[in-house]
């Protein structure tokens, strides 16, 4: 195991375990930081449609993470 591929998230030491918790970690980020936006953007419509734009960003960010660390899309 190259220390370069663990500290650029290609081979983690616990595999998909890593993987997923890694995934997790960037969905609640892009969750949260969606309702933040929304929050400062002043955009408070309906509760249902902030917490419908929050699943989105974090089901986007989870897979495409899981998709870089497997190596399935290379970073630019």
């Amino acid at each position: 195991m190259d220390r370069n591929d663990v500290l650029n998230m290609k081979d983690p030491p616990n595999g998909w375990k890593d993987m997923v918790i890694n995934a997790t970690i960037t969905a609640g980020l892009g969750a949260f930081t969606t309702l933040a936006a929304l929050n400062a953007a002043g955009i408070r419509s309906d509760p249902t449609t902030a917490a419908l734009a929050a699943c989105i960003a974090a089901g986007l960010n989870f897979f495409t993470s899981l998709a870089i660390q497997r190596g399935l899309k290379k970073e630019e």
